[in-house]
């Protein structure tokens, strides 16, 4: 039995060095990347013993992503297919104001004609938590279907449900992923949805505190976490909002730390910690994932604690 299971599409990452153009690059590094599975690890750095589940090319660029999450510590139990290939994404890097640009190429993925059948679903029913994100049902027609039926099993398995909303415009409009994401709602439990997103999505106003307690009251979630980019995020639970605080760290990428913030924070809560402290060791994650290269949150248990032993945030009120 697995502490949490997640699913969804991990890719393989293509950059070209230092602030080089993809169009004039000659080398490409190559890494492995996905919300869901940078969850997972995240998760499993807690301590959290985490499973991801996803449908592979049966090739050497899907053995390579397998391998390499395995190598990490987390469980991939994966449909192997013989059709539809890996998904990839480029990414470059640069500073303002031309800023970093990601090119997505994972039309027609294998990931994107799985189907909740092709799985063991009683890994998730006998899962603490089953986790997914808004990323999956964006890829295709399917995985709507296929995300729905999960969150549906893991609720009737009496497993808690966790959602990051996560949107992407680059996969598809905001009245897109409002008509399919808020269907999706009744069968979670513990929303994690960037400040920006409700508002530009859901049609939500007003600041990050006001936002937890009308997502919270209006879908009746458990609990809500709002995060706010540089200015940390805030939980809602039990009718209250915790406000925590973003740590200063120096940036060296900042990819995968939202997946980080909600792997910590998700991992901490299973450990019985409290929102508002299962808050600030979220933060704490966060700001050490910005200074680690890729999507995984590596990150050693002493470092967190050192982090959070240093400068407690959190406010509630």
């Amino acid at each position: 039995m697995s502490d949490i299971v997640t699913f969804g599409e991990t890719m393989l990452r293509l950059s070209p060095p230092g602030n080089e153009r993809l169009e004039s690059a000659t080398e490409l590094e190559v890494r492995v990347g996905g919300a869901e599975s940078n969850v997972a690890i995240a998760a499993s750095r807690l301590g959290a013993t985490a499973a991801w589940l996803s449908k592979v090319p049966e090739s050497p660029l899907g053995r390579r992503v397998v391998s390499e999450l395995r190598s990490y510590g987390i469980e991939a139990d994966v449909v192997w297919s013989r059709h539809g290939r890996q998904g990839t994404y480029y990414l470059e890097n640069a500073g303002e104001p031309r800023g970093s640009n990601v090119v997505y190429d994972r039309e027609n993925s294998a990931v994107s004609t799985a189907k909740a059948q092709e799985f063991d679903i009683e890994r998730i029913q006998n899962a603490r938590v089953f986790f997914t994100t808004g990323i999956t049902p964006a890829l295709s027609t399917t995985l709507r279907e296929t995300t729905a039926n999960m969150l549906k099993a893991a609720r009737q398995g009496g497993t808690t449900t966790a959602f990051d909303f996560n949107y992407r415009r680059k996969l598809w409009s905001p009245e897109e992923a409002r008509e399919t994401l808020t269907q999706l709602f009744p069968g979670i439990d513990v929303l994690v949805i960037a400040a920006r997103d409700a508002r530009t999505v859901l049609g939500i106003e007003g600041d990050p505190r006001q936002l937890a307690h009308r997502l919270g009251s209006q879908f009746d979630f458990t609990t809500v976490v709002v995060t706010r980019g540089s200015e940390g995020a805030v939980g809602w639970h039990d009718s209250v909002v915790h406000e925590q605080g973003a740590y200063e760290t120096d940036t060296v990428s900042p990819v995968g730390t939202g997946d980080a913030f909600t792997g910590a924070f998700l991992a901490r809560r299973l450990d019985g910690d409290d929102v508002p402290t299962a808050l600030e060791y979220a933060a704490a994650m966060a700001a050490l994932k910005r200074t680690i290269p890729g999507d995984a949150a590596l990150v050693t248990r002493d470092e967190l604690e050192a982090v959070v032993a240093e400068d407690g945030q959190q406010i509630s009120r």
